[in-house]
């Protein structure tokens, strides 16, 4: 089934989180050399390799009843390439509520474990291209093999602020303004605040922030705010960090005795899958993204024989279907930042665009 993406796009939460950026006051530092958008973009895409240990914080706002998180097996996801694809893959990064530890040692040693419940919680483990997911309240794992040493492992849960500042940068199109505003402070770090502005009034996003470590050029944190609104409505950040190689054992990891392995299989390129089900890609009809940057809209078709199991994913909670409202022809969820439209037929639609533009794209798909 082509709904790798949707627990995530149906899992956001709402907790109670103190803004993690803030302006440096003055006299607190030198200020940064001055940049240009472009020259802090460069900062970003020309860093070195970063060594850290960090503490990150993800929150949305979106007025939405709670759901569990999704698990390793989520495994990898892609909505496709260019900026219509990214603007179709934010929705899930924008949805993964957490707090995290994060360790990293270069380009392809990645630690990040999410706390899942009070007594719980989620691993992603990757040395090189081999990448383990495991969940200690099940006691399940899933394996991967990276078909390229840059592809990232894609868990929704398990990105940082640098893999969702990608995606938004990935969306920038040409309708979009970028400018550097006034430096900020994250984690106790300089950090410049490169904004992207959706110039289209046809999108629910309105500001995007990206605050950049002058010295590493690594992105701290992303805000997300809503079109019209003062404040945001997503935050990822760093609320701690320490510069330096973290204990190489921690890029190791063994299943515990007893646990249940499953392997994943990835995708092509600009595919996902749902790996629940098969060990292997499905056959059938894939998600299609219609439309063009920061209006694009993800189609799921419904599955033959019946709905959906995007559908039933969002239908089968009975406070996040009360928080869906009847529309001609199916359910529509909406949230400050996304929407998601489920129809009668099995379809799903999901975007950064408000129902009506939703509703119109599956009107044109029938």
């Amino acid at each position: 089934m082509w709904t790798r993406w949707l627990p995530a796009v149906a899992v956001p939460v709402v907790i109670a989180a103190g803004v993690l950026v803030g302006t440096l006051p003055a006299g607190a530092a030198d200020p940064l050399p001055a940049r240009t958008p472009a020259q802090v973009i460069e900062l970003m895409d020309t860093r070195t390799a970063v060594s850290f240990t960090g503490t990150l914080e993800q929150a949305t706002e979106f007025g939405l009843p709670d759901l569990p998180a999704a698990g390793p097996s989520s495994g990898p996801a892609a909505a496709g390439d260019g900026p219509a694809g990214s603007v179709a893959s934010i929705a899930g990064l924008l949805a993964a509520d957490h707090t995290a530890r994060v360790y990293a040692d270069g380009p392809a040693k990645l630690r990040v474990q999410v706390a899942d419940g009070s007594f719980a919680e989620r691993n992603m483990v990757r040395r090189g291209t081999d990448v383990w997911f495991y969940a200690s309240k099940d006691n399940s794992a899933a394996h991967l093999v990276l078909q390229a040493p840059d592809r990232g492992a894609g868990d929704p849960s398990t990105a940082t602020p640098a893999d969702i500042a990608g995606r938004f940068l990935a969306a920038a199109d040409p309708d979009t303004e970028i400018s550097v505003g006034a430096d900020v402070e994250v984690a106790g770090r300089a950090a410049y605040n490169l904004l992207l502005e959706p110039r289209t009034a046809d999108t629910l996003v309105g500001r995007i922030a990206i605050a950049v470590d002058g010295e590493t050029g690594l992105p701290l944190s992303v805000q997300v705010t809503a079109r019209g609104a003062a404040t945001p409505a997503f935050r990822s950040g760093f609320t701690a960090l320490a510069l330096g190689a973290p204990d190489d054992s921690l890029f190791t990891f063994v299943p515990p005795a007893g646990s249940s392995v499953r392997e994943i299989v990835p995708p092509a390129p600009g595919l996902s899958h749902d790996v629940g089900d098969s060990e292997t890609p499905p056959s059938g009809p894939r998600p299609a993204v219609t439309g063009s940057g920061w209006t694009s809209v993800l189609a799921v078709p419904a599955v033959a024989g019946g709905t959906g199991a995007g559908a039933n994913a969002l239908l089968a909670d009975p406070l996040l279907s009360q928080a869906a409202v009847d529309v001609p022809g199916g359910k529509l969820l909406s949230t400050p930042l996304f929407t998601v439209l489920v129809l009668a037929d099995g379809r799903l639609l999901a975007g950064l665009v408000p129902g009506e533009r939703l509703q119109a794209a599956a009107a044109a798909a029938q």
